[in-house]
């Protein structure tokens, strides 16, 4: 593979992470500038947001500039992605209107007037004609083309328990609907996974042959199956009961679905579900990210102790300087770590030193 020769290595220890396996230290994607590519010309920025999330050249020739400018260390797969601003997403399939900017998307809500109760399930159906799934066709097919086994295609974000209703109905008034309509709100989760579980099929099959019969995402790492990253970052404003009353079937419905998951628990008002989430059998590892403007991940090691615990996969994002404390403090057994250097002799050292560090046991 152009971008990651040692493709083949990272696959077989990646397998060996997902199962729990010894691989010699914790499993580690990290990245960094990649030597002697100084006179590579970044592409031109178009004029508009919108543009730079839909205009297929450019998107083509800055993905293949990221890559020929990046080092893949570890187990770091370079993935084949214009970005994740929310156009290709259950939300704007389903209708929402998507508006850009430079660095993310937002969604206008379509049933955001009136009892929740008062619209058709049923009619929350994918269009084919809808401007944003015909867009997401050419887009991942171009994917399918520009990665040609240089690179893996990602399959989109698209969203999940919860978060997906919220972009269609406004997050304020679904907080009322879960007081007001719980049952209602339970029923259009229901109805939602079924059209995620549709979808997520759809591009599954579509990149699995370029991505050696598995799949790849926003996460830079790999799975031999179907694999995705679970979410609820709703789950923030609620309680633990509400979360299990209301979204874990439609959760542990869409981790049943799957042959690997990470489930990415977004902010630290969301540690108070991680008991829950442990106890979803089929769940492989959680992602502890304490967000914006908190502490690393290290800062709440009883949470990712926890985790580990359980018996679960870790995965967290630090940076290269705590990579020692890390391993000082949390078993290599099922853990990932992701991370970045300023330069790849940097990041080969600190592939080498995470030999060292690793300790496969749980304290």
């Amino acid at each position: 593979m152009k971008y990651k020769p040692d493709i083949h290595t990272a696959m077989e220890n990646t397998k060996k992470w997902w199962h729990r396996e010894d691989i010699g230290r914790c499993a580690i994607t990290v990245t960094a500038p990649k030597k002697q590519t100084a006179a590579l010309k970044k592409p031109a920025m178009p004029k508009n947001a919108h543009d730079k999330w839909t205009d297929f050249e450019y998107i083509k020739s800055n993905v293949d500039y990221k890559l020929q400018c990046t080092f893949f260390g570890g187990e770091a797969m370079p993935v084949w992605s214009g970005g994740y601003p929310g156009h290709d997403s259950i939300p704007a399939f389903l209708g929402c209107d998507v508006l850009l900017d430079e660095e993310t998307g937002w969604w206008k809500p379509i049933i955001g007037d009136g009892e929740l109760n008062s619209y058709d399930i049923e009619s929350l159906v994918i269009d084919s004609g809808n401007k944003w799934w015909r867009h997401s066709q050419k887009y991942h097919a171009s994917a399918n083309e520009c990665s040609d086994k240089n690179s893996m295609p990602s399959v989109p974000a698209m969203g999940g328990t919860g978060d997906t209703l919220a972009a269609l109905r406004g997050t304020e008034r679904l907080l009322f609907d879960l007081v007001e309509q719980p049952e209602t709100v339970k029923k259009f989760e229901e109805h939602l996974m079924t059209q995620w579980i549709a979808v997520y099929s759809h591009y599954y099959e579509m990149h699995k042959a370029q991505n050696f019969g598995g799949s790849c995402n926003f996460f830079r790492c790999w799975a031999p199956g179907a694999f995705y990253i679970p979410s609820n970052d709703f789950s923030y404003m609620i309680s633990t009961d509400m979360y299990e009353r209301i979204f874990l079937d439609g959760l542990t419905r869409q981790i049943d679905f799957l042959d690997f998951s990470i489930y990415h628990v977004d902010g630290v008002e969301a540690f108070r579900h991680v008991d829950l989430l442990c106890g979803i059998k089929k769940l492989n590892a959680l992602q502890i990210l304490p967000g914006a403007g908190k502490p690393s991940p290290l800062y709440y090691m009883d949470i990712l102790k926890k985790v580990q615990g359980c018996g679960k996969n870790l995965h967290i994002s630090i940076p290269p300087h705590e990579v020692k404390t890390a391993l000082d403090n949390l078993s290599s057994k099922g853990l990932m770590i992701d991370t970045f250097c300023e330069n790849e002799e940097d990041a080969r050292d600190l592939i080498d030193c995470a030999v060292k560090w690793s300790k496969f046991y749980i304290r």
